[in-house]
C-alpha cells in the first residue's frame, strides 16, 4: 500500500503555526525564532513530510506583497497615511493587502489569515491583540507597529503627542480660558491616551484645579457633533474644547452653530491632525500637525527593512509634530494666523 504523503498544511496544524513559517524554516530564515524552528522541525520528523521540487522553490519564495492593518479605513487620517504607505511600497515594487478591522470580533483570525499571505505586516493602533502580534512575530513574520506603543521585538512608528498636546493647552491657557474640556475618548486609540494625558498635565501644571473628565466621542465628525451637542444640552459650555482630532472638532464647530454659540467669541475649539479641511473651515482650526503621508511611508520602510535583512533588534521612530495657530482659539492682539 502507498505511504500517504503528508502535506505543509497538516505540519503547519501539528506546529500550531502558518505555512510561511513552515516554508521560512526550510529555507533556513534567521527570523524565526529557535523554539519556533525546532516544534516546526519536529512536525515534520514526525509527519515524515517531503516536499515536492515545487514546494521546495515555494519556500524560497517570496510573496512581493505586504498587509496593513487599519481600525478603520475612512476619513481624510487614514487615506493619508495608506497613501504614504502605498507610495513608499510602489517603489519598493511590493503589493499592499489593505485590512479594515472596523471593531469586528474576528479581527485576531483576519489579520492571522492575512499573515499567511504577505512578507509581512504593518498593524496600526488597537486592531489586534498583543498576543496576536507576538505569535507572528514568534513565527518569524516581519511586524511593524503604527501609531502604537511597542510590542515585542516590533518595529515602531508613532508621532510624537505628549509635548505638543502640552504646548496646545498651553496655549489656551494664555489665552485666560480656564474651563477646558477634552472631546474624544482616551481608551479608543493610543495617540489619543497620549494626547489626553499631555493635556491633563498642563491643566495640572497651571494650577487652575482638577482636570475635567474627558467627553468620550467617537472620531468621526458626526460623533464629534452629537457628543458635543450632549454637552452644550447638559450645562454651561466650557471655556474650550480639546478634540481628540480635527474631524470631532470640525463636527463641535458644527454643534456650537446649531446652538448659537460662537466660536471663540463664547467657546475655543481646538483640533488635531491639521487635516486640508481644517485651514478652510471657519473660523480657521488650530490644531497639532501630524506628517501622515511620512508615518505610512516610515511605517512602509522599517517593514522593507525587515523582509530584506536579518535584523533583529527592533528600531522605534518618533515623528515629530507642530502645534498650528488660526483662530478658533481667538487671538492675540499682536497675532493673526500663523502656520509654522
Amino acid at each position: 500500500m502507498p505511504r500517504t504523503t503528508s502535506t505543509i498544511y497538516q505540519v503547519a496544524r501539528r506546529a500550531g503555526v502558518s505555512i510561511a513559517t513552515v516554508s521560512r524554516v526550510q529555507a533556513g530564515h534567521e527570523t524565526v525564532t529557535p523554539a519556533t524552528r525546532e516544534r516546526v522541525r519536529r512536525a515534520i520528523d514526525e509527519l515524515d513530510y517531503r516536499p515536492s521540487r515545487s514546494a521546495r522553490q515555494l519556500a524560497g519564495q517570496r510573496h512581493d506583497a505586504t498587509g496593513v492593518v487599519f481600525p478603520d479605513l475612512s476619513g481624510p487620517y487614514y487615506s493619508e497615511v495608506i497613501l504614504g504607505y502605498e507610495e513608499k511600497a510602489s517603489v519598493e515594487g511590493q503589493g499592499v493587502f489593505i485590512l479594515g478591522t472596523h471593531g469586528r470580533a474576528q479581527a485576531n483570525l483576519r489579520v492571522a489569515e492575512l499573515a499567511d499571505r504577505v512578507d509581512g505586516l504593518v498593524v496600526m493602533g488597537r486592531t489586534v491583540d498583543d498576543a496576536v502580534v507576538e505569535r507572528m512575530l514568534g513565527a518569524g513574520i516581519p511586524v511593524v507597529m503604527l501609531a502604537r506603543p511597542p510590542v515585542a521585538a516590533a518595529d515602531t512608528v508613532r508621532a510624537e503627542n505628549d509635548a505638543s498636546a502640552r504646548a496646545l493647552t498651553a496655549h489656551l491657557l494664555e489665552h485666560g480660558y480656564r474651563r477646558l474640556v477634552f472631546l474624544g475618548d482616551p481608551m479608543g486609540s493610543p495617540d489619543v491616551s497620549e494626547r489626553h494625558a499631555g493635556f491633563m498635565a498642563a491643566v495640572r501644571a497651571a494650577g487652575i484645579g482638577a482636570p475635567e473628565p474627558p467627553v468620550a466621542s467617537g472620531f468621526r465628525e458626526a460623533d464629534g457633533y452629537r457628543a458635543a451637542l450632549h454637552l452644550f444640552d447638559t450645562g454651561a459650555p466650557p471655556d474650550a474644547l480639546v478634540a481628540a482630532n480635527d474631524e470631532i472638532a470640525i463636527g463641535a464647530l458644527r454643534a456650537a452653530r446649531a446652538r448659537g454659540l460662537a466660536v471663540p467669541g463664547d467657546l475655543a475649539i481646538t483640533g488635531w491632525d491639521d487635516i486640508s479641511l481644517a485651514e478652510h473651515v471657519r473660523p480657521g482650526l488650530t490644531t497639532v500637525r501630524q506628517p501622515l503621508r511620512a508615518l505610512g511611508a516610515t511605517a512602509a520602510g522599517l517593514l522593507m527593512e525587515r523582509i530584506g535583512s536579518h535584523r533583529t533588534e527592533p528600531r522605534h521612530v518618533l515623528l515629530p509634530t507642530a502645534l498650528v495657530v488660526r483662530t478658533s482659539c481667538g487671538t492675540h492682539a499682536d497675532q493673526e494666523e500663523q502656520r509654522p
